[in-house]
């Protein structure tokens, strides 16, 4: 056991401790996809008036679009061997990081309550007990199985990938059985709006992983292929994801009123009854697990990194981790419990109000790694607020403000809508402008540091793929 529990938390992973292939990238994200909130993210395209067809068209390409944003993210981790937001720190300083930090740790305690209220009910009924008891249950299986760390995570997706993908498989089968498919394929109505909602809700959901996916492939060896890396897990996550909200819009489509009256036990009522739905609601809990536990450690990776940021700690015991991790689980059960009763109606605007603040550090992150960097950074100088890269970077949070703002006019949520919105005929582009303006001003008007001398790790400093490939 004790040769499966993580010591490492922020700190670099040396070379000798890397290991496994860029395939574990594709395993782990399908399995985190294949579950029951990527199919009510799918029927939300449905329920809030779109059709099927342009429905399934929306979302394929929200998921290729975002997924390709976050696979960029994904490559990062094998060159670097860092979790996903300490490098933050070298576009927003070493203590500035903080500000999208502060907002990427309200984005997992809001998928922890969210993957907590769904899987909650599905615990529920395999314990025959409540909703309640089933969200307290399994934030406990999911904080002790963070708590093991990444071995155990990559073994998880493993898993999960195999059993809910031939679940899925199943279900789609008794799903199409009972739907008219040929009506549905017919009734075909092009609405822009709705279009580009569909495209925003599967987007979202491809660029929330962005703050978190390199913290899945930091153990890679540093040779591993930046290509691999990024098909691998593009592959996974919008394979998975698009197969569950394809599912998501066939139901929402088909079943309507039945569907949002319980989406967990419309679905499990689908596979069968007995010891059959005994599994399906065993394969709901197993897909939310995989999905909570990444929430779970990414909180907990966030919330270090925003405490070192100040406090100078570059690692973490193993109580202080576990603390770290009880924190996360004690918050986004509590949200659980307060919202379960109201969750599908505040979903879409969660999950659209997230995009908002997160394409704009997307679009920065990326533009520095790949295009200003080079794939270089200056190691030790992350955990230094008198470094390279300094305590503050006022010019890189400005253009980040900038690009919250910039967004405001074309967002659609249910409690704020732009006034560029109506023009277009109610649909929300807010995403689109959140990555194309940061990352254009931050490519023009932030400042360049000297350039780093390349494939010198003893120094700290991280080789480029170029550098990899040299002879």
């Amino acid at each position: 056991m004790s040769g499966l529990v993580e010591l490492r938390s922020i700190d670099v992973v040396p070379d000798e401790e890397r290991h496994g292939t860029a395939f574990s990238q594709f395993t782990l994200w399908l399995g985190a996809n294949l579950q029951i909130t990527a199919v009510v993210t799918g029927a939300l395209a449905v329920v809030f008036g779109g059709d099927v067809v342009w429905s399934v068209i929306g979302l394929l390409l929200g998921n290729l679009l975002g997924g390709a944003v976050m696979a960029l993210h994904s490559a990062q981790g094998p060159r670097l061997g860092l979790p996903q937001m300490i490098q933050s720190r070298a576009q927003f300083g070493v203590r500035g990081a903080v500000v999208p930090l502060l907002l990427v740790i309200v984005m997992y305690v809001g998928f922890f309550a969210s993957g907590s209220v769904l899987a909650g009910q599905a615990v529920g009924e395999l314990t025959h007990t409540n909703d309640t008891t089933g969200i307290v249950v399994f934030a406990a299986v999911t904080a002790v199985t963070a708590t093991v760390g990444y071995r155990v995570i990559h073994a998880l997706g493993r898993v999960a990938s195999t059993i809910c993908a031939l679940a899925f498989v199943y279900l789609g089968i008794r799903l199409l059985d009972r739907a008219d498919v040929t009506a549905l394929l017919h009734d075909a109505h092009f609405s822009l709006p709705m279009f580009l909602l569909a495209m925003s809700l599967s987007a979202s959901w491809q660029l929330a992983f962005g703050p978190y996916v390199a913290d899945y492939s930091r153990y890679l060896p540093r040779t591993t292929s930046t290509k691999a890396t990024f098909w691998w897990t593009l592959s996974g996550s919008a394979l998975g994801s698009q197969w569950s909200m394809t599912f998501g819009v066939l139901v929402a489509a088909t079943a309507g009123e039945k569907f949002l009256a319980g989406q967990v036990g419309y679905v499990v009522a689908l596979g069968g009854t007995g010891l059959v739905a005994s599994f399906f609601y065993f394969v709901i809990a197993l897909g939310k697990l995989t999905i909570n536990v990444l929430n779970t450690y990414g909180g907990f990776m966030s919330l270090v990194t925003s405490v070192s940021g100040f406090r100078g700690q570059r690692q973490l015991s193993r109580a202080g981790r576990a603390t770290y991790i009880a924190l996360i689980m004690v918050a986004g059960t509590a949200v659980a419990l307060l919202g379960k009763d109201t969750f599908l109606s505040s979903f879409k605007d969660f999950l659209l109000f997230l995009l908002t603040f997160f394409t704009p550090w997307s679009a920065i992150n990326l533009v520095d790694y790949y295009l200003i960097s080079k794939e270089r950074y200056d190691i030790p100088a992350l955990s230094d607020p008198h470094g390279r890269y300094g305590a503050w970077r006022w010019d890189a949070l400005g253009i980040y403000a900038v690009g919250l703002l910039a967004q405001l006019p074309f967002l659609a949520t249910g409690f704020y809508t732009g006034p560029l919105v109506d023009p277009l005929g109610g649909a929300d582009i807010s995403w689109i402008v959140g990555l194309a303006v940061p990352a254009l001003l931050y490519r023009l008007l932030a400042p360049r540091y000297a350039a780093l001398p390349p494939g010198d790790t003893k120094r700290g400093v991280v080789p480029s793929a170029e550098d990899l490939s040299a002879p």
